[in-house]
């Protein structure tokens, strides 16, 4: 059974050397490794299973998550985790914790934000544990499990939920907060085995040394009975055992304990619906007292369900003819599964189910034959829907019943659908809860008054599904319109829950081969499959955050027109082109409704980069007032460069600043060497120094301070757009008066006629040709 053993805190150096003896002394009753709790002795052997730290993040999505798989053996008894946690020393590393969720079968389903799921969907559920990071930089727990169940096991680790600030790469150096699982495990050597129907004598020689063993439960059992007889114990007491069946889970264990004692032999346990083709554990313990060796018997019986209907070869082979539109086997008409006098004595009728793979992480189930199952009050139709590849648990399990009600005979009647993992519910009419032996089913019902209904799970546990569909006929009355109903049956597993919606994107995720999907909202939305709008953003502001964005870059318009009219030509072309890229980027940069893109987005974003560090590099170049050859061979090299690093790293803020920088060391440098060689400041005019300079600086440094440390998720609309009005306003300052052209009407001369006028600066004499 699963015993929560308290966390204990220890320093992480001597944690590895003391996990060994920590194993050992947990055995029951010893220091090695062997144990001789049954008369051919117990082999206990441990096993170390570790991970690469992950760095964390704090939570704003599933993908901010770090998921962990561990595969636990068969014959495991004992299971134990080390939980370590890290943080940096760095002034942003403050005091938080590590929230960790446990869960078998597959990832767990976590809510840290409070939000709403989608309608219909059930939650499985997971066991969480936090880890604080306050006075310490390291920190470590122990999470203990006996009995453990066989299989995959994930471990999921997260921070808090994130402040939302956007962080620009490079200003900041973020914490790093990093997390480890390392898996310890103890399993049993040559576990014996209980054959059907057949006493086997055990002994239990110390309470300390309980008794391991293992039954096969073969396809269509209906009931488990596990009895112990003839106990018999060595001393005057009198003998009491606990007998256990099933292994322990998380987040639920439904683990069948029993304790037998004094006159209670034969004891024995029952199990209805378990779990088809599966070793199940049994575990029996000796409560007689501590010297006391106790002798017994135990016994495992089956009772067998008969299939019926489709689940023969004949039938089966004529749905599968109906799928593909061919001619039935002679002999066999078409609805002879369907006959209910041909259900005789079978207790389930299985509909064929043909599972089909489409993509990663996309499953549709087909049933086989006409569209709709047939269902009946007699016995419950089974499908099988094979979710058992390893590959299955990372997605949504999407089922959905429909009712045809002009093909069905039911009157008041209810079909009752139920849907559990690793073993059906095969008298759904007596359970209601849809519960089998060690799983919780989930139930669906449709009538004539309510002919649809559906159900999603996410990340389903990897086993095979059941589903199991029966008519429920009132009990007063109607009973002679209770005769069939034809439902329809929709079953598929998707990446996402409805592909996240229209306010989000489905992303595919990635730990060691395993891969799982989960939803990333925008617009404000939020929830498992974003469909919580609670603090969604209306079409009136999302609309109001695009208009913000881009005709906040019709700012250019006036430094474009002050480039133009100091004939600063390739400055001006630098602009119109940021201009131009920068509100189409925008435009389909946003997350709702109101997007537009006129061609790819990662081409419309690296020109948007591209053209505002660009534009800062020419600025500054034109500031500089160099000669024309200079400038324009640093201008283009300065452009390819400013290419190259945008294409390693968008996000750096050194492709930015870099190129600042280099532009502002030239110009400074340019400016005084014309002061001292001019022995005069420079620009020696103090009404450029006022009117112009001193505010374009002014403007550019803080339109820097707002888009390094103001900007957030919830305020980026109203920042960004002003840090766009901002650097448009700085360049129409900064800027420098442009030298005008001379003679422009001897370009016209020349076209008109053969005669040119040139003039000779070095001789100061005209020549005409």
């Amino acid at each position: 059974m699963a015993r929560a053993w308290p966390p204990r805190r220890l320093p992480p150096l001597p944690l590895l050397l003391l996990l060994p003896p920590l194993l050992v002394a947990a055995l029951p009753g010893g220091k090695g490794q062997q144990r001789n709790g049954a008369p051919g002795g117990l082999t206990y052997v441990s096993e170390y299973f570790s991970q690469s730290a992950q760095r964390l993040s704090f939570y704003s999505w599933y993908g901010n998550a770090k998921l962990f798989r561990f595969r636990v053996p068969e014959d495991t008894v004992l299971l134990r985790w080390l939980l370590q946690a890290s943080r940096g020393s760095g002034p942003a590393c403050g005091r938080t914790q590590v929230t960790i969720h446990f869960r078998y079968g597959a990832p767990p389903v976590i809510n840290p934000r409070g939000t709403q799921f989608p309608a219909n969907m059930s939650l499985p559920g997971s066991y969480s544990q936090t880890l604080p990071l306050a006075g310490t930089l390291q920190n470590a727990t122990f999470l203990n499990l006996t009995s453990p169940a066989a299989g995959d096991w994930f471990v999921l680790a997260h921070l808090p939920e994130a402040t939302g600030k956007i962080e620009v790469k490079g200003f900041s150096t973020p914490c790093a907060y990093t997390f480890q699982p390392d898996m310890f495990v103890l399993r049993v050597l040559e576990v014996s085995t209980l054959e059907p129907d057949i006493p086997s004598w055990q002994t239990i020689s110390q309470p300390s040394w309980p008794l391991h063993t293992k039954v096969f439960i073969p396809e269509y059992s209906t009931t488990l009975r596990v009895e112990l007889r003839a106990c018999t114990a060595n001393v005057s007491v009198a003998c009491a055992l606990r007998l256990t069946l099933g292994s322990a889970t998380l987040p639920r264990s439904f683990q069948k304990v029993l304790n037998c004692t004094g006159e209670a032999f034969p004891c024995s346990l029952l199990l209805a619906s378990p779990p088809w083709e599966k070793w199940l554990r049994v575990t029996v313990e000796s409560l007689s007292g501590p010297s006391a060796s106790v002798s017994f018997q135990v016994v495992a019986s089956f009772t067998a369900c008969k299939p019926g209907g489709a689940s023969t070869f004949l039938a089966f082979y004529q749905s599968l003819n109906r799928s593909q539109a061919v001619p039935p086997l002679a002999g066999g008409s078409p609805n002879a599964t369907s006959d209910a006098s041909a259900l005789g004595s079978t207790c389930v009728r299985s509909q064929p189910v043909v599972r089909e793979d489409l993509d990663v992480v996309s499953v549709v189930f087909r049933v086989l034959g006409d569209p709709g199952v047939p269902v009946r009050p007699q016995v419950p139709t089974l499908l099988l829907l094979n979710l058992n590849s390893g590959a299955d648990s990372g997605g949504t399990l999407v089922l959905g019943l429909r009712l045809n009600k002009t093909a069905s005979i039911l009157g008041n009647a209810t079909v009752l659908a139920c849907l559990s993992a690793a073993a059906p519910v095969l008298n759904p009419n007596a359970t209601g809860d849809c519960g089998t032996a060690f799983f919780r089913g989930y139930a669906l019902n449709v009538s004539a008054s309510s002919t649809e209904a559906g159900l999603s799970i996410p990340f389903p546990e990897t086993d095979n599904w059941f589903l199991t569909l029966q008519l429920l006929c009132p009990k007063e009355g109607g009973r002679g319109e209770c005769a069939k109903a034809l439902v329809t049956v929709t079953a598929f597993l998707s990446p996402c829950f409805e592909d996240c919606g229209v306010y989000g994107q489905c992303s595919f995720l990635r730990r060691h081969g395993y891969v799982y999907a989960g939803c990333s909202c925008k617009a404000g939305w939020s929830g498992w499959g974003c469909t919580d709008g609670s603090k969604a953003q209306s079409v009136g502001a999302q609309t109001l955050a695009a208009l913000l964005l881009t005709l906040s870059n019709l700012l250019f318009l006036p430094a474009l027109a002050v480039a133009l009219y100091g004939y600063h030509l390739v400055e001006a072309s630098v602009y119109l082109f940021t201009m131009f890229f920068s509100t189409f980027y925008h435009a389909c940069d946003q997350p709702g409704v109101a997007v537009l893109c006129i061609m790819d987005y990662d081409t419309l974003q690296f020109c948007d980069f591209l053209g505002s560090v660009v534009s800062i590099w020419v600025t500054i170049l034109c500031m500089a007032q160099l000669k024309k050859m200079p400038k324009y061979i640093l201008g283009v090299l300065g452009t390819l460069c400013i290419a190259m690093s945008l294409q390693l790293d968008r996000r750096g803020v050194w492709n930015m600043m870099g190129p600042c920088l280099f532009a502002l060391v030239i110009m400074i440098s340019v400016w005084v060497y014309r002061g001292v060689k001019r022995r005069h400041c420079y620009p020696p005019s103090w009404k450029r120094w006022a009117f112009f300079l001193f505010p374009g600086i002014s403007l550019a440094a803080i339109a820097l301070a707002v888009y390094a440390f103001m900007e957030t998720n919830e305020n980026y609309y109203y920042t960004h757009s002003l840090w766009h009005v901002l650097v448009a306003s700085s360049v129409a300052f900064l800027l420098p008066p442009g030298d005008r052209p001379k003679r422009l009407w001897a370009w016209s001369r020349k076209l008109l006629c053969g005669y040119q006028i040139c003039k000779n600066d070095r001789e100061e004499l005209y020549a005409v040709t």
